[in-house]
C-alpha cells in the first residue's frame, strides 16, 4: 500500500456529520488517522455559503474529502467545489476526494472543476442512498406505512453508504487510487416499489407504494412546509435524475476494493433489526 500522508496531520471531512461523512471519520480514526469535521459547528467551522470560513478549515490538513450540501444538483455547486479545490491545492492540500452523484450534469461538472484544479484528486460517483430510506428525508414516510413518490417503474442499483465510505477511506489512505473516477452501485437494481417491499419483509409491516404525479409530489412537500428550494431540488431528483439515465449497475465497488458491495436485503435485514422502522403495526 502506498500511504500519501503523515498520520500526524489530519483529513479534513467536508460534511463530517453527513452520511457518509460520519463513517469515513470513524474509518480514518480507527487506522489512527486524525481527523477534521468540516461542518457549520465544527472547530475550525467550515460553510459552504462562507468562504471565508474555508481557509481556516484547510490549514495544516493533509488531504480533505469533499461533500457537498445540500446537493451537488443544485446552481453554484461545481463553482464552489472548483473554489475548494483551487484553495486547497494552493495551500498544498493536493490529495483530494469528492463525493459525486450519478446523472446529474452539476456533478458532472464539480468533477470537471476537480480534475482542472491541480489536485491529486479521486471521484466517488454514487447511486442513490439506501439509507435514504433510514436516515434522512424517507424515513416518515416508512414509518408512516406509505411511500408515495413521482416514481413508477424505473429501476434504481441503490448504494450502501458503508460501501461509499470503504471506497473513501481507501482512496484517502491508498495512493493508487489517485487520479481514478469509481462510478459505484449495488448488485441489482430496484424499483422504489421492490425496496419498500423488501423493507416491509425486513421490518414485519405493512409499507404500501403509490406513484402520485409530480405536482401533488410538490403540494406535499409545500404541505409539509419543506423549503422552496430544497423541495425543488428533492423533486428534479425525483423526476429528472431518475428518468432511467442510471438504470445500469457499475462495478466501482470492485475496481476500488476487489469485492461486491452489499446487497439491498442484507442492508434491510440489518437496519430492521435497530429498530428505526418501528411503527404502528
Amino acid at each position: 500500500m502506498t500511504t500519501f500522508h503523515a498520520s500526524k496531520f489530519p483529513v479534513l471531512i467536508v460534511g463530517g456529520t453527513g452520511k457518509t461523512g460520519r463513517r469515513v471519520a470513524e474509518r480514518l480514526s480507527a487506522q489512527g488517522v486524525p481527523v477534521r469535521i468540516g461542518s457549520r459547528s465544527g472547530s475550525p467551522a467550515f460553510d459552504w455559503e462562507n468562504p471565508a470560513t474555508w481557509a481556516t478549515a484547510l490549514e495544516g490538513v493533509s488531504a480533505a474529502y469533499i461533500t457537498y450540501y445540500p446537493d451537488l444538483a443544485v446552481p453554484g455547486a461545481a463553482d464552489a467545489v472548483g473554489d475548494l479545490a483551487r484553495l486547497a491545492t494552493a495551500k498544498g492540500v493536493k490529495r483530494l476526494v469528492l463525493l459525486s452523484g450519478r446523472g446529474e450534469p452539476e456533478a458532472q461538472r464539480a468533477e470537471q472543476a476537480l480534475q482542472a484544479s491541480g489536485a491529486d484528486w479521486t471521484i466517488v460517483r454514487a447511486s442513490w442512498f439506501m439509507q435514504n430510506f433510514s436516515e434522512s428525508m424517507l424515513l416518515g414516510s416508512i414509518l408512516a406505512g406509505e411511500m408515495a413518490l413521482p416514481v413508477d417503474r424505473v429501476r434504481e442499483p441503490f448504494i450502501n453508504v458503508d460501501d461509499i465510505a470503504d471506497v473513501v477511506t481507501a482512496a484517502l489512505t491508498d495512493g493508487r487510487h489517485i487520479g481514478q473516477l469509481y462510478e459505484v452501485t449495488g448488485p441489482r437494481m430496484l424499483t422504489f416499489a421492490e425496496a419498500t417491499a423488501e423493507i416491509a419483509k425486513a421490518a414485519g409491516r405493512d409499507i404500501s407504494y403509490v406513484s402520485i404525479s409530480p405536482d401533488a409530489f410538490m403540494q406535499g412537500l409545500e404541505q409539509e412546509q419543506v423549503p422552496a428550494d430544497i423541495a425543488a431540488l428533492v423533486n428534479e431528483l425525483f423526476t429528472v435524475v431518475l428518468d432511467g439515465r442510471n438504470e445500469y449497475l457499475t462495478d466501482g465497488v470492485r475496481q476500488a476494493l476487489g469485492r461486491s458491495p452489499r446487497d439491498f436485503a442484507d442492508y434491510a435485514r440489518q437496519t430492521a433489526a435497530t429498530g428505526v422502522w418501528e411503527g404502528a403495526k
